[in-house]
């Protein structure tokens, strides 16, 4: 048997077909324009997987259930997308809906942090592991808790919101409303902003840095990647804007093994492509910092493999 997978994003909906032992056989994905309305969009991510079905020669009858991995509140009992940030569903029927352009198929939602982390939890490092926790640096900090092979999130389906915790008490506004979040500096946003922060810092104390060659003098041109480059090249600004998101992403993962003490924490978000100019300064920190010493079995911290399939994949297995 098969499974259909469904990962909403809002830029993207990709879709993939997915084999009993967890790998996708065929993919594809439509832009997902939210400016049109739901309907149009659950339109086309029917549209899309009737392609790809035809184009591996499967049917419906070949498929044992669908999954949608979404952002936002996604109540796995009801089916009902009760909120997304991004795209304009408010509690709307997403599973009865699918079905019925589907032919009657199970649909299963989750949050899309949450399908990825199952995903990683049941084909990627967390296999094997009854407890374990993902994190995604990306534009956000999306966060997923697995105990015992199922998602945790609360009695209300909005638990494992791991990027809103207050790690710098009145410290930089969050999209959430809060001040001094985790995702505020340890997303690829947040390091973003720590970069520019520490440019216009150099600027005002006339401090030299190549991050201003780099980005040719606009501010509107830093990324994430500019002052790891940097500081490859030897670049002091560089180096501490990587010491002090260092040190943010530390605190966060430190309190997060301090409550929950996974068998493992996977990290995941192009970030993790520094490697060891990431990892080994991380990985001193973290261990410095946790509740467990020596003698005591510990978290293993390590990078997600699954990468951008993480979530056709996690929205594939939604229904074991």
């Amino acid at each position: 048997m098969y499974y259909i997978g469904v990962d909403l994003g809002g830029t993207n909906i990709a879709i993939g077909i997915v084999d009993e032992k967890y790998k996708i056989i065929r993919k594809g994905s439509v832009p997902t324009r939210p400016e049109r309305g739901v309907d149009a969009i659950l339109d086309d991510m029917a549209a899309l997987s009737y392609r790809l079905l035809g184009e591996t020669g499967l049917t419906l009858d070949d498929i044992s259930w669908i999954g949608v991995a979404a952002p936002g509140t996604a109540n796995r009992d009801t089916g009902v997308l009760e909120y997304a940030n991004n795209i304009p569903f408010l509690n709307y029927p997403l599973s009865e809906r699918m079905s019925s352009l589907m032919g009657g198929k199970t649909v299963y939602i989750e949050n899309d942090a949450n399908a990825a982390a199952k995903a990683e939890a049941i084909a990627g490092v967390g296999a094997g592991y009854p407890y374990f926790i993902m994190i995604t640096l990306g534009t956000g900090l999306g966060g997923g808790i697995i105990i015992n092979g199922q998602v945790y999130s609360g009695f209300n389906f909005a638990g494992g919101e791991l990027g809103h915790m207050v790690i710098e008490e009145g410290g930089r506004p969050c999209t959430c409303g809060r001040h001094g979040c985790w995702e505020a500096y340890s997303s690829a946003t947040g390091l973003s902003k720590i970069t520019t922060d520490h440019i216009v810092k150099a600027r005002e104390e006339g401090t030299p840095t190549i991050m201003e060659d780099m980005i040719g003098g606009d501010l509107s041109r830093v990324s994430a990647r500019t002052a790891f480059t940097a500081m490859k090249n030897g670049d002091r600004v560089g180096q501490e804007v990587v010491d002090e998101y260092i040190k943010y992403l530390a605190s966060g993962i430190v309190n997060i093994i301090n409550i929950f003490q996974p068998n493992v924490l996977a990290i995941g978000g192009g970030i993790c492509n520094e490697g060891d100019y990431l990892l080994k300064p991380l990985f001193d920190r973290i261990w410095k910092e946790t509740y467990t010493k020596e003698g005591t079995p510990r978290t293993e911290v390590t990078i997600a493999k699954l990468g951008n399939d993480a979530g056709i994949i996690g929205a594939a297995v939604l229904g074991l």
